[in-house]
């Protein structure tokens, strides 16, 4: 029997034999992943002997071959740096790759030769190495005298060139999960603000996977708090090396990471605006409705519910809007079952009361995430004119305006 454990803090290769546990090879790496969809798998064996496997290091991923007589380890060399699905059968091994430089695709490896075949391409972009910013990992002191990760993303135009002195916005990313993690394979949404003058920090906060179970647990007890401060300091770091302009940081994300937005904002002062697109405003409806896959998830991120149902009300945007004082763009499905449009309305109705600018776009049909090809571009030109709005600058695209209410 052939598993992945991370009985040492790191999830590693192991197979059971004679009443024992046998560590194949034992590494400060992860050979796993969060398994959030069903049937996902990071190994395989190409033949009795042959286990091909992905080894991840600070989010970063290669292919290797396992010799499961000799024990010896092979990487095998590809253009990737990111994997999905991996299955295998008699010395082929078929998975998705991706890098800095290429959107995910199908490939079929032929493992005797080396030999790579590209059967399918995510997406029919043509990638220009010229005009793509390309991830930078960083590490950066944190709250708690800890580091923590991220993949920063310079602003890159061959066409196009900043005002002298003058330093770029910087847009911080949170991913969802939330303890899923930030890759560096090339996404178009990244280089869409990158490619109009606006850095890009995808934070690896504490919680996410990739760094081993003790970076993991930091979150344990502590959602909308280490994400969030992870986030603050990211930001202030690259603005304190200045890389960026630290009175135009930004703070946005989906789901998970929405409501990491959300917190930054409503507890926070670090950041001048921000981007919620179907963030998790309201924990304890999140706790009480979500599906039954990540049911009881919660009780590990926050406490057991109902138990501590007060600290799920004082971690929620939604009942301190109070403090949330800084221009805010909402981005909402119209059918979402995880994070009811009914939380996004609210918000937009009380921070209209009060004067902050605010502006709400809902889109019909769409669930938890957009999928339409025509609401995706609809959301993310209406995120860039809401910032232009908000700084002061001019659009190089002509893209429909969006009502901002108190600005």
């Amino acid at each position: 029997l052939h598993f992945i454990s991370d009985r040492s803090g790191w999830w590693n290769l192991y197979r059971w034999g004679d009443g024992s546990a046998e560590a194949m090879c034992p590494m400060a790496a992860e050979f796993g992943q969060p398994f959030w969809n069903f049937g996902l798998c990071t190994y395989a064996f190409a033949s009795a002997t042959q286990l091909v496997c992905c080894i991840g290091r600070n989010a970063v991923s290669r292919l290797a071959v396992l010799d499961t007589g000799s024990l010896r380890l092979s990487e095998i060399a590809t253009p990737f740096s990111s994997f999905g699905n991996i299955a295998a059968v008699d010395g082929r091994v078929l998975f998705t790759g991706a890098s800095p430089l290429q959107p995910a695709s199908v490939v079929l490896l032929q493992l005797d030769s080396g030999h790579l075949e590209l059967l399918r391409r995510g997406s029919t972009l043509d990638v220009d190495s010229d005009d793509t910013s390309v991830a930078q990992a960083i590490e950066f002191p944190t709250a708690g005298g800890v580091t923590a990760h991220a993949f920063y993303y310079p602003p890159k135009n061959r066409d196009y060139a900043a005002p002298a002195g003058e330093k770029p916005p910087l847009l911080v990313m949170g991913h969802g999960g939330p303890t899923s993690m930030a890759v560096d394979a090339y996404r178009a949404g990244v280089q869409y603000w990158t490619s109009r003058g606006i850095a890009v920090l995808d934070v690896n906060y504490g919680g996410s996977a990739g760094f081993g179970r003790a970076y993991r647990q930091r979150l344990d007890g502590q959602w909308g708090v280490v994400d969030v401060m992870d986030c603050i300091h990211g930001a202030r770091f690259l603005a304190q090396r200045g890389q960026v302009d630290g009175q135009r940081l930004i703070i946005r994300g989906g789901s998970a990471g929405g409501f990491t937005t959300l917190c930054a904002l409503a507890f926070h002062d670090s950041f001048a605006c921000g981007a919620s697109l179907y963030g998790i405003g309201d924990l304890e409806t999140l706790a009480t409705d979500t599906h039954k896959f990540e049911a009881r998830y919660l009780d590990r991120l926050v406490g057991p519910y109902p138990a501590a149902r007060e600290l799920y009300r004082a971690r929620s945007p939604i009942h301190h809007l109070d403090g949330l004082t800084c221009p805010l763009i909402l981005l909402q499905g119209a059918e979402d079952p995880v994070v009811p449009p009914e939380q996004s309305r609210r918000m937009h109705a009380a921070l209209k009361a009060k004067g902050v600018p605010v502006a709400y776009l809902e889109f019909e049909g769409e669930q938890h995430g957009f999928r339409m090809a025509a609401n995706i571009v609809r959301a993310l030109q209406a995120e860039a004119y809401f910032y232009s709005r908000v700084f002061g600058f001019t659009l190089a695209d002509a893209v429909e305006p969006v009502l901002i209410d108190n600005l």
